[in-house]
């Protein structure tokens, strides 16, 4: 825990990502690193939850109960806010979005637990862009067909086509940095703080993290899973 994966606990700045144990893989050496700590905290956390809210579904009785309540509001949350943005394809995608919702939510605000947030490692961020840029290309090719996806390169006119391909480029890129640069940016002004105000950094500090890994990461996570339905949809647009 001394090694970067709490926030507190240190008195010099540091915020970076260490190297917890290493071992040898096909003659290359493979660093666990205070990431996948992370990670693998907010997995348990996340399959832990699963489980419990999977018994009291089986189990559900006709007056819910506090938990079984928070179970089905959480199911209806994400099902309006995924059927409000995606329509009639949101049958589709609601397991994909409501996973990556759920997943990035507890990431941001793991902070609270504190941890270091996996959201602020690029390696995390650009990891779901990519399966979120993967998934858009995929429904582009199967609904548009490939003359769709090369009409619409060419809008409005033809010359057009390097700059809609960077366009095209760019949207892992641009879904996975505005995450991580605000998530890291939160993190790293807690690290600061509990590092040269460590004498001072009592209660008060709660505050920030309120705003840092509550308020913020619930924005960030609603916002990158918004992104992810309106390309989605797009690509699912035949134009009929």
């Amino acid at each position: 825990m001394g090694q970067g994966i709490l926030l507190s606990g240190s008195t010099e700045v540091d915020f970076m990502i260490h190297g917890v144990f290493s071992y040898e893989l096909f003659g290359q050496t493979v660093w666990i690193t205070t990431t996948h700590v992370c990670v693998l905290i907010v997995m348990l956390i996340i399959i832990g939850f699963c489980i419990a809210a999977n018994r009291a579904i089986k189990h559900a009785t006709e007056v819910p109960g506090a938990f079984q309540n928070v179970v089905e509001l959480i199911v209806e949350m994400l099902d309006g806010m995924i059927s409000g943005v995606m329509g009639k394809q949101a049958v589709r995608f609601r397991n994909y979005i409501g996973t990556i919702f759920i997943f990035i939510l507890i990431s941001n605000i793991s902070g609270l637990l504190g941890l270091r947030p996996p959201t602020a490692d690029y390696g995390v961020t650009f990891a779901l862009g990519i399966i979120t840029f993967t998934l858009i290309h995929f429904n582009k090719f199967k609904y548009q067909k490939v003359s769709g996806v090369l009409k619409g390169l060419c809008e409005p006119w033809p010359i057009w086509a390097p700059i809609n391909i960077i366009s095209d480029l760019a949207v892992p890129v641009s879904l996975s940095l505005r995450l991580f640069a605000n998530i890291l940016s939160g993190t790293a002004i807690m690290a600061l703080i509990y590092a040269l105000l460590s004498k001072v950094a009592i209660i008060w500090p709660a505050a920030l993290h309120v705003y840092f890994d509550l308020f913020s990461g619930a924005i960030q996570t609603y916002v990158f899973c918004m992104l992810t339905m309106t390309y989605i949809t797009d690509a699912c647009n035949t134009g009929d």
